[in-house]
């Protein structure tokens, strides 16, 4: 929906110039305001400095903010949660905090905290903030990476954006592919959350990072120093007296994380599979903006249209749930399965760049949603990592701490045979210390090189080995490698650069720094429970979702997948024939394994062994 500029060099207007076009897009008209903040903070030496934005109607909480008094000037996307306390921190009674924005808390953040300003917020946001009596440009992203931020050193010049695509596009910094990343990409290898990119002079500025930025002399290249400010594994414990309490709790901060999304007009959105985040997502919306007195969100599924015919036998256990909720609480629904079509242009598009991260079915989402002229879309993603993290590696804890009765028990109440569940506790912790390629085969019942289609000449010149499975042992410790794994970011990445081109901004509630950072001190026994897992969530929802669906066991989706993977075969021909089409080599196909490729890409083949991701990945990554 937007992006933010900051620019450090002796062509600062030229260079912001010159990122515009990269973010015309083409479906919403937009408007640039920029400024040279050396104007408002009286700052001296050479060099020229510019913050500016680039906005598309719609969006909120973007724009330029300036303390000329100070010398600061700050280009930023923002939403600030917590308003009340972080203005508590800052001397402010409730009716000043309330007459100014979220870019003039985060001024007034910094004037008081100064590098540390980033760790006294909490929200959704990405920054860049000029300090000109100081020389000094602070940039910051949000928590968990909602808002991206990529930035290049070139030239004796910083530059950066919310936009991968306008970094690219300023002067100095080159489109060079950084081959080790291609690499790790095409083969799921190495790819913890960090600061690179597929571009050799671009990095991302890594989720709950701040980055500071100093002009030294003329000639000199400004000094960059990369700092953390949010760390889940200092979430403290969480402890309450009775389940009652933390129910309650747990509640109320989804109601917040929920109420403080929904933009103050226009239409909203929200995603309905049919489980418990999204379902809860969904239901709290819709409650709050009836209370608001403004029209419920329109829902839209992964699932294939029906066209009026009722689900078979077959089909209800999907499309039940969301007819559920829909029914309590008055929604209308939109199914949105992908079309060939969809997946040919999402398929086609630079894989190099976040908008292709996508997930098929959501081409057709956003398709939908940009039709409606809805620009809000909530999410439940990222619940599974925190509000309703389902207790992985508490057992394999009992089980290596000597509480073996804990754990015979557990097996117990779920009805198994307590040896028998035992040992299948055990069974992923003996095998991860088995040779790597013995655990590959069992995994992949195939070579592990043979299952992904980069170039052997390119795995075999950066050295791509594949990596243990990783042991998940402790609730706390699995979680925290689950938010750590640069997963979360990846996908909010690409759908933050693929709703733009359609005007559409994603919010995540279960993502909600006090929600996280709440689940986050949790005793296990309040995500596993007797037969249970997931159990909070599921406590915390009686009364607000249907019974049935607060203890539904049953997540299979095989009616989403087979249409999804109808319209990929439908596909597929249309694909192959547009390789094959150019009289000259596609530029990016010395990195890809293409008789491989185009042998994967036969139906037949692909029916028979449908190795997806590395499918996928290859086509991404061709420039066809």
């Amino acid at each position: 929906m937007s992006a933010i500029f900051a620019v450090l060099s002796g062509a600062a207007e030229s260079a912001m110039a010159a990122m515009l076009p990269a973010l015309d897009y083409a479906s919403v008209g937009a408007q640039w305001v920029g400024e040279d903040a050396t104007s408002g903070g009286g700052a001296a030496g050479g060099g020229g400095v510019g913050v500016g934005f680039r906005r598309t109607p719609g969006t909120a909480g973007v724009g330029l903010h300036f303390d000329r008094e100070a010398g600061l000037a700050l280009a930023a996307h923002i939403r600030l949660d917590d308003r009340e306390a972080l203005g508590a921190a800052l001397g402010l009674n409730c009716g000043q905090c309330a007459g100014l924005a979220d870019g003039d808390l985060v001024l007034r953040s910094y004037r008081r905290w100064g590098m540390d300003a980033p760790g006294r917020l909490v929200g959704d946001y990405a920054f860049a903030l000029w300090d000109g009596r100081r020389r000094t440009l602070l940039c910051a992203r949000d928590h968990i990476g909602v808002q991206p931020f990529y930035y290049a050193l070139a030239a004796k010049a910083f530059v950066s954006a919310g936009s991968l695509d306008a970094v690219l596009a300023a002067p100095g910094v080159s489109d060079e592919l950084d081959e080790a990343m291609v690499a790790a990409w095409l083969t799921r290898v190495g790819l913890k959350e960090n600061s690179r990119t597929l571009f050799k002079d671009v990095r991302k500025l890594p989720p709950g990072h701040s980055l500071t930025v100093r002009c030294g002399a003329t000639d000199a290249p400004p000094m960059v120093r990369l700092r953390r400010h949010w760390r889940p594994e200092d979430a403290p414990p969480v402890r309450r007296a009775k389940d009652a309490d933390y129910a309650a709790e747990f509640l109320a901060l989804c109601e917040s994380a929920v109420q403080v999304r929904l933009p103050d007009s226009g239409s909203v959105g929200a995603h309905l599979s049919g489980g418990l985040d999204s379902s809860a997502v969904t239901v709290l919306a819709a409650r709050e903006l009836r209370r608001r007195g403004r029209r419920p969100p329109l829902v839209f599924s992964w699932l294939p249209n029906l066209g009026g015919m009722r689900p078979s036998e077959a089909q209800a256990g999907e499309y039940a749930p969301i007819e559920a909720v829909c029914r309590q609480e008055g929604l209308q629904v939109l199914h949105c399965a992908p079309s060939p079509d969809d997946w040919v242009a999402m398929l086609r598009r630079d894989g190099a760049r976040p908008g292709v991260h996508i997930h098929p079915n959501e081409e057709a989402v956003q398709r939908c949603a940009q039709e409606q002229g809805v620009p809000v879309l909530l999410s439940g993603w990222g619940g599974d990592e925190g509000a309703s993290f389902n207790g992985r590696g508490h057992h394999a804890q009992l089980l290596l701490c000597g509480r073996w009765v804990e754990l015979l028990a557990a097996g117990r109440v779920r009805g198994r045979n307590p040896l028998g569940f035992a040992a299948e506790v055990a069974l992923p912790l003996l095998t991860g210390r088995l040779p790597l390629d013995l655990q590959l085969r069992r995994r992949y019942g195939e070579p592990w090189r043979r299952r992904w289609l980069a170039h052997p000449e390119l795995m075999r010149r950066h050295g791509v080995k594949p990596q243990r499975f990783p042991r998940f042992v402790g609730a706390r410790r699995s979680q925290l490698r689950l938010l750590q794994s640069g997963h979360l970011s990846e996908r909010m990445e690409g759908w933050a650069a693929d709703g733009a081109r359609r005007g559409i901004e994603y919010r995540y509630p279960l993502l909600d720094q006090r929600l996280l950072e709440f689940t986050l001190g949790l005793p296990p026994e309040q995500f596993l429970r007797g037969k249970w897992s997931r159990w909070l969530m599921r406590h915390a929802m009686q009364g607000v979702l249907p019974s049935h669906l607060c203890w539904s066991i049953d997540a299979a989706d095989p009616t989403r997948y087979g249409a999804t993977l109808d319209a990929f075969m439908d596909a597929l021909p249309v694909l192959r024939r547009l390789l094959e089409a150019p009289q000259a080599p596609l530029s990016r196909s010395r990195h890809i394994d293409m008789p491989r490729l185009l042998e994967r890409m036969d139906p037949a083949r692909f029916r028979a062994q449908p190795l997806f991701e590395s499918l996928r990945k290859a086509l991404q990554f061709l420039d066809f």
